[in-house]
């Protein structure tokens, strides 16, 4: 009989923790899911308790807490309800825990998913933050603890098996020329540059491929998502950026590449669904079905690809920067794109304001070495403050934001 694995969600009710909890469920004889969390959205954490049951649930936001923990206690479950930054820490490190899913989106999950690497957990890394503004840290601490790391973004995941199995971070001894970073292009690649000063979030958030939350649809329009990626791919594979190749496939279908000495290019190519990478890493080096449908290539009928355009997405040539400077420069572009993005989604300010105010607090910002987590967050900190002191300089925009993400 096979033992089942203990899973804690971090971000269950986002969609790759909705994504994770499909695929665990269709296979309950392999998995238990023993803690769930969420940031303030308890009516579908309390859903989710309700059908798995879990041990703890976890929200960020203590008002939110007491409304799930009022729910739970009404309904009978035995789960116990916890609030805060510790209690995120003290699930992804739980003794009983073998697999720690990190799927909560921004700065915010940092924390909970160092805390699974000091662990030694197996960690599925869906949290792009974690990479992007304290990459050298977690890697570090990932190796320290041995801790396992799996991807679970679809592009690094595709990357991830189109390496050989003995991968030891290094390309040149792998024999590899580059990695290939398949892009979709979102929902403005051809739309005319002078229409993009009016755009909505709701066309914004209107992925053509990917069903998404709505910051990271956000992210897809203004193509930072794939420069977050670049900086991730960087960490991941210890690639330089030259070595990381953005490719616009409109399809979507071909999730990511890499490119050999040989010649021969590797590709893993699926239907545009979560749940191929989450059911990918949830049982490797085995597979198993995810619910996802078989891949119909002559539905498909033609692949294409395209050459980024940094004109039209600026988001993607100032992440390439912020590689390339690294120190606190990675955290102070992230920092600030959420807070331009919270802007954007509330209608307070153009899409076109996002990658302008990342610019402009970047080339405002002094550089800094990052070498602790508490450095990571006070560049992070730093970033939200510059971030809304441009808002007020340029839209009077003074007090519509929390400046604190961690």
């Amino acid at each position: 009989m096979t033992t089942k694995r203990h899973l804690t969600i971090l971000g269950s009710t986002g969609s790759i923790g909705e994504s994770t909890l499909d695929v665990a469920a269709r296979h309950a004889d392999r998995f238990l899911v023993l803690a769930l969390t969420a940031n303030q959205n308890s009516e579908k954490l309390f859903t989710q308790c309700l059908q798995f049951q879990p041990r703890y649930a976890v929200m960020l936001n203590p008002r939110s807490a007491d409304d799930l923990d009022n729910k739970i206690r009404a309904a009978g479950l035995d789960t116990v309800v916890l609030a805060g930054i510790e209690s995120l820490e003290h699930v992804a490190s739980l003794p009983e825990v073998d697999t720690v899913m990190a799927a909560i989106v921004g700065a915010a999950g940092i924390r909970p998913t160092l805390a699974a690497a000091r662990a030694g957990k197996q960690i599925l890394l869906a949290n792009k933050e974690t990479l992007v503004m304290a990459g050298g840290i977690f890697m570090d601490i990932v190796q320290k603890h041995h801790a396992s790391l799996l991807p679970i973004d679809s592009e690094h995941n595709a990357i991830f098996q189109s390496l050989p199995h003995e991968f030891n971070a290094d390309l040149a001894l792998s024999g590899i020329r580059r990695i290939l970073l398949t892009a979709s292009g979102g929902p403005f690649r051809q739309v005319e540059l002078a229409e993009l000063a009016s755009v909505t979030p709701k066309q914004a958030c209107a992925h053509p491929n990917w069903i998404m939350g709505r910051k990271i649809s956000v992210d897809s329009a203004t193509m930072m998502n794939k420069g977050l990626e670049v900086i991730e791919a960087h960490w991941l594979f210890n690639a330089h950026p030259d070595q990381i190749q953005v490719v616009v496939h409109p399809q979507s279908v071909i999730h990511s590449m890499v490119e050999y000495v040989d010649g021969s290019v590797l590709a893993q190519l699926g239907n545009p669904d979560m749940r191929t990478p989450i059911a990918h890493a949830l049982c490797y080096p085995e597979r198993m079905e995810s619910g996802v449908p078989s891949l119909d290539l002559f539905d498909i009928a033609r692949l294409e690809f395209e050459t980024p355009d940094f004109e039209r997405f600026p988001c993607l040539r100032l992440a390439y920067e912020a590689l390339a400077r690294k120190g606190n420069m990675p955290t102070i572009m992230n920092a600030v794109n959420e807070v331009a993005v919270e802007s954007f989604l509330n209608g307070r300010v153009p899409f076109l304001a996002i990658p302008a105010m990342i610019e402009q607090v970047m080339q405002s910002s002094p550089w800094q070495e990052i070498t602790t987590l508490d450095e990571v967050l006070a560049a992070d900190t730093f970033a939200r403050e510059s971030a809304m002191e441009w808002l007020a300089r340029s839209y009077g925009l003074n007090s519509l934001y929390s400046v604190a993400a961690v």
